[in-house]
């Protein structure tokens, strides 16, 4: 079985070399598949040998985020994970993770594993790292083709999480209602966090929400308030079931547009005041779960609090590129709460902007599209000085960008990509914005793209 295990290891590293070697992709997925097929107890093995255990984070939005700040808190307080910082997070991108951080005598170079983790592979990820901490995020609609409804996901989560020991810890957002729902009967540690904003949001839902009635009585929660899609303080007027009280949480936060808001975190430590690294209320929870992640593993607040203060985002996800004396912040959109969230925080500034939005429909961004009808594009009414769309969708986001307000001449549809990054850049004034909106197979095309013009690092490399 050792002998296995080495030839999975080395087998895996060879195929990882040639794909980047021939311009094949960053060998994110490729090794790790050859590993697990030679070796079908490699990831079990590897994750034995890690000290202070594995951490697993999934999430329909914010989970690369989330698990980029927590693994810079980790490293700030010593600790030296192995973490899928690619955003490679199906299993076989774990398992290539454990390829490119192990010894050639089979140990990893860490001492925990720190994983992102797709929705629908949370189960199988759980089973093979046996996880000392789980952290589940928020649960939206996002790729049905692949997923199925948010009730299902939901019913394999707890699944998963049924069979963690009572040593393990499962942090759960208790802002929504069907990831809170599944602490309940867990023979595992559960710790909530979430938001006590109550002069933010609405008084009710918006019509993406996903979890809308009582996971016990079927009827409508009443939400004081409501932040976004199904998210917030939620009670249900029948039965009186609401959302568990968080043990760490944030009670103020201010701040628009895309500069950094002040935020104040509430603990039974204390309270403490502090910036937040990236701006938009998404990031306000992707925060708020790394630092209570990091609380859970014993890692003190203020030291935790310091070292997001220098956290750097992740490709893709609000990072900023200079492009021909402009700046190009770049934003992922995959489903219709994070895309309405981002354009949200985008339309607030004082002028109309630039945009370019990239949609392609690829089995890795979902093959339907109809989530762009649910999208609140019609904050940008008014708000765009252009916008030029393009991806193997282009033609369906102009219509749905002219149906949303934006006139239409301001709508470019250009499909190929090149001729429209170069088309915007040009319709950006120097030293101006512009805002980049692509879907996930568009954000690596783009970025590719920008690699090829020295604009930025491969992906593999940020």
């Amino acid at each position: 079985m050792r002998v296995l295990h080495l030839l999975a290891l080395m087998t895996g590293r060879a195929a990882g070399f040639l794909s980047r070697r021939l311009g094949r992709g960053g060998g994110t997925t490729l090794p790790g598949l050859l590993a697990q097929r030679i070796d079908r107890s490699f990831i079990p093995a590897l994750c034995s040998h890690l000290e202070r255990g594995t951490l697993l984070i999934t999430g329909t939005n914010g989970k690369t985020t989330t698990a980029r700040m927590l693994a810079h808190i980790l490293r700030s307080a010593g600790w030296r994970p192995i973490h899928n910082r690619a955003g490679a997070n199906l299993v076989e991108g774990i398992a290539s993770t454990l390829v490119y951080a192990s010894d050639f005598r089979g140990r990893p170079r860490g001492d925990s594993g720190l994983f992102e983790v797709d929705e629908a592979h949370l189960p199988h990820a759980v089973a093979l790292c046996r996880p000392r901490l789980v952290l589940l995020h928020n649960l939206f609609r996002d790729q049905l083709d692949r997923y199925g409804e948010v009730d299902y996901v939901a019913a394999r989560w707890g699944e998963a999480l049924g069979v963690l020991p009572g040593d393990a810890t499962v942090l759960l957002n208790a802002d929504d209602p069907a990831v809170a729902a599944l602490g309940e009967g867990l023979r595992a540690r559960v710790t909530y966090y979430g938001l006590d904003l109550p002069t933010m949001g609405s008084t009710a839902p918006d019509h993406m929400a996903d979890a809308r009635y009582c996971r016990r009585c079927g009827a409508p929660y009443a939400y004081a308030p409501a932040y976004f899609g199904h998210i917030g303080r939620y009670r249900c007027p029948n039965c009186g079931h609401a959302r568990p009280t968080p043990e760490i949480r944030l009670t103020a936060l201010e701040g628009a547009g895309t500069a950094r808001p002040r935020a104040r975190l509430s603990a039974p430590e204390g309270e403490r005041e502090f910036a937040l690294p990236l701006p938009g209320l998404y990031n306000a929870y992707n925060a708020l779960a790394a630092v209570a992640a990091a609380r859970a593993l014993g890692i003190g607040l203020d030291e935790a609090i310091g070292a997001l203060s220098a956290f750097r985002a992740a490709f893709g996800r609000l990072e900023w590129v200079q492009a021909k004396g402009r700046e190009i912040l770049v934003a992922l959109i995959k489903n219709p709460v994070g895309a309405s969230q981002v354009v949200h925080m985008l339309a607030g500034g004082e002028e109309p902007g630039g945009y370019l939005i990239v949609i392609n429909d690829r089995i890795a961004d979902g093959t339907d599209v109809s989530w762009l009808w649910d999208a609140d594009w019609e904050a940008l009414a008014g708000r765009v000085a252009f916008a030029v769309v393009s991806g193997t969708r282009a033609a369906d986001m102009g219509v749905r960008l002219k149906y949303a307000g934006v006139e239409e001449h301001r709508i470019t549809v250009e499909p190929d990509l090149e001729r429209a990054l170069d088309t915007a850049l040009e319709r950006t004034p120097e030293r101006g914005t512009l805002y980049l909106l692509p879907t996930y197979t568009a954000m690596l095309e783009v970025r590719a793209l920008m690699s090829r013009r020295g604009y930025v690092a491969p992906f593999w490399e940020d």
